[in-house]
């Protein structure tokens, strides 16, 4: 895994190495520091020495200046490095993540992927920035600190020795037990983003149906769930500081204790006693090595806590997608034929069918109407054919050639479909109309308006094909999201053309117009229409009748009004409520 993560590291690197070595160079003469100060009071203060003083005076601040501008490097290149770092996590993430099926992201959630690619992402850039600069100079400083404190006096070295199993016993035994729920407050953090991104999205529901306090109180119920969690885990965490300061306050006094002593005993025998300025080595010494511990023991947690994210980032990182292009890579669609051989199909790859057994073949430039009662699985069979799903028993055939053949590049953009909740992204209306198409010129965007009888209201707005879409397309109508989204569909010129229930929102004459243009000029393309509305289909080639994820009739309107009983059944009702007229 971690292999893995730092592999995005990439051209950062260099600044990753910088970081360290200049926290290397800025420990050494911090370690010096104490060293010199012992000089200075021993030969210098003790002997009334001016020119000694001096001369130790001015190369500690020379060390002083050298140690901050390593240190100043080590940060810039530490926050570099980190900020580089997740640049790079959350664009291999993105890019894998559009590699998806909708059975990966329906796997992770949308509210998971939103957290992953930003509060985890967050959290390990925190971690590294804290490993390339302090995981490297704490220790360093810990090391040079006991070098030096046993080159004054290694019995007074010892205590400090000591201290670091103590410390390090202690803090595997937090991190130990707060690892667990850390993973389930970013899991909690992914319900708390769903509710909010489900709240936002339905806002609108949400106050005509005045649940605002409903809404409120699921929010509420999630976020203390976080602070019951965090709490507990700071319950653990908090035992750090009383153990640093258990070890700090006992070396002292052990330090304290015995070099008192040593000071004493050098008044007798020099060589076998402590001088003052070592006494105050030593002690900085000690501080310097606590402290780094200290951050150590932060740098541990911060760890923990991104220990999780890594592994949910890890999970998007080695996420592959089921649906890959085919050994044979067909590289081109024959033509707009459509075959389903003996086709079941289940969302979890073999619980229960939700459709089965379907066996039908439409040609080339037909057009198909699809009726069926909610739950029916007619969305679920045209997702079959540009492979947004593969089928889970059989074969779909496209021009030909099973759809697990072709390149799936090369299928999908000859399959165009208009989703039942298709999306308007913020931008223009020629820059919407041109997911499409990246190179369609001004006429063809027109042409495809006109098609999809959208050309009468976009010449209404002041900018026209100008004008300014907000996120979602909140600024249009629902009929007029709808034509705008068919017309994106036909800039794609494909052979097949899908329409899951694409014209619900606008009324039956402009659904008439839609599919008389649809019949006048694109003659050649393949085209699927879902619908509710029988008028939506009756002048279709073929109609195919879904009941329970089964083709229970397949034929023209008039074959099916004679010989179908739940077609007939529609009809009726539609007719007699006025269906027709809406």
């Amino acid at each position: 895994m971690i292999k893995r993560l730092f592999a995005s590291v990439r051209e950062y690197k260099t600044a990753s190495i910088l970081s360290p070595l200049f926290v290397v160079g800025e420990v050494i003469l911090e370690v010096i520091i104490p060293l010199l100060m012992s000089k200075l009071i021993d030969y210098g203060i003790y002997k009334n020495d001016m020119p000694y003083i001096i001369k130790i005076g001015l190369i500690l601040v020379v060390c002083c200046l050298i140690s901050l501008t390593f240190g100043a490097l080590a940060g810039k290149y530490a926050a570099k490095a980190a900020a580089g770092f997740a640049k790079n996590l959350r664009k291999d993430m993105y890019y894998n993540v559009q590699t998806f099926s909708f059975s990966n992201i329906d796997k992770f959630s949308t509210s998971s992927l939103v957290t992953r690619l930003t509060t985890d992402v967050a959290n390990v850039q925190n971690a590294y920035m804290m490993i390339v600069r302090t995981a490297f100079r704490s220790p360093a400083m810990i090391i040079f600190s006991l070098f030096m404190a046993f080159r004054i006096n290694s019995e007074i070295a010892v205590i400090l020795l000591g201290a670091v199993p103590v410390l390090a016993i202690g803090f595997v035994l937090i991190f130990t037990n707060a690892h667990p729920i850390f993973e389930k407050v970013f899991k909690t953090y992914d319900k708390l983003n769903d509710i909010v991104g489900e709240n936002l999205h339905g806002i609108r529901v949400v106050k005509s149906f005045v649940r605002e306090d409903y809404e409120d109180k699921k929010f509420k119920n999630v976020s203390e769930e976080i602070y019951k969690l965090f709490i507990k885990a700071e319950r653990i965490i908090i035992f750090n500081m009383p153990l640093m300061q258990f070890v700090i306050y006992a070396s002292m006094i052990l330090i304290s204790w015995f070099s008192s002593k040593l000071i004493v005993a050098s008044h007798n025998d020099p060589a076998f006693g402590m001088t003052t300025g070592h006494f105050t080595s030593m002690f900085a010494y000690l501080m310097q090595m606590l402290m780094n511990l200290m951050m150590l023991s932060m740098i541990f947690l911060m760890v923990v806590i991104s220990r999780a994210s890594m592994e949910r980032i890890d999970e998007i990182l080695t996420e592959t997608s089921d649906l890959k292009s085919g050994d044979k890579s067909v590289q081109k669609v024959k033509d707009g034929s459509v075959k389903f051989e003996n086709v079941s199909f289940s969302y979890n790859g073999g619980g229960k069918y939700c459709l089965s057994d379907v066996d039908i073949e439409i040609k080339s430039g037909e057009t198909v109407g699809v009726i069926g009662g909610t739950g029916s699985s007619k969305s679920s069979l045209v997702q079959l054919i540009p492979r947004l799903y593969d089928a889970t028993k059989g074969r779909v055939l496209v021009g030909g050639e099973d759809v697990r053949d072709y390149d799936l590049e090369i299928l999908r953009n000859e399959v165009a479909m208009v989703l039942q909740k298709n999306t308007l992204f913020s931008g223009t209306i020629k820059e919407n109309l041109r997911w499409g198409n990246p190179n369609a010129s001004d006429e063809e965007i027109v042409r495809a308006c006109r098609l999809a009888q959208a050309d009468d209201f976009i010449e209404k707005f002041p900018d026209k094909y100008d004008t300014y879409i907000e996120q979602g397309g909140t600024n249009v109508s629902g009929g007029q999201k709808q034509r705008l989204c068919i017309a994106r569909a036909l800039l794609k010129k494909p052979k097949i053309l899908i329409l899951d229930d694409s014209t619900s929102a606008v009324d039956t004459k402009t659904d008439s117009l839609i599919r008389k243009a649809f019949a006048e000029e694109i003659p050649n393309t393949t085209k699927f229409i879902i619908a509710q509305r029988i008028s939506s289909v009756e002048d279709a080639d073929k109609i195919i009748v879904l009941e329970g994820g089964k083709v229970n009739g397949f034929g023209t309107h008039k074959e099916l009004l004679k010989n179908n009983a739940i077609y007939k059944e529609v009809y009726e009702s539609q007719i007699k409520g006025g269906g027709e007229n809406e």
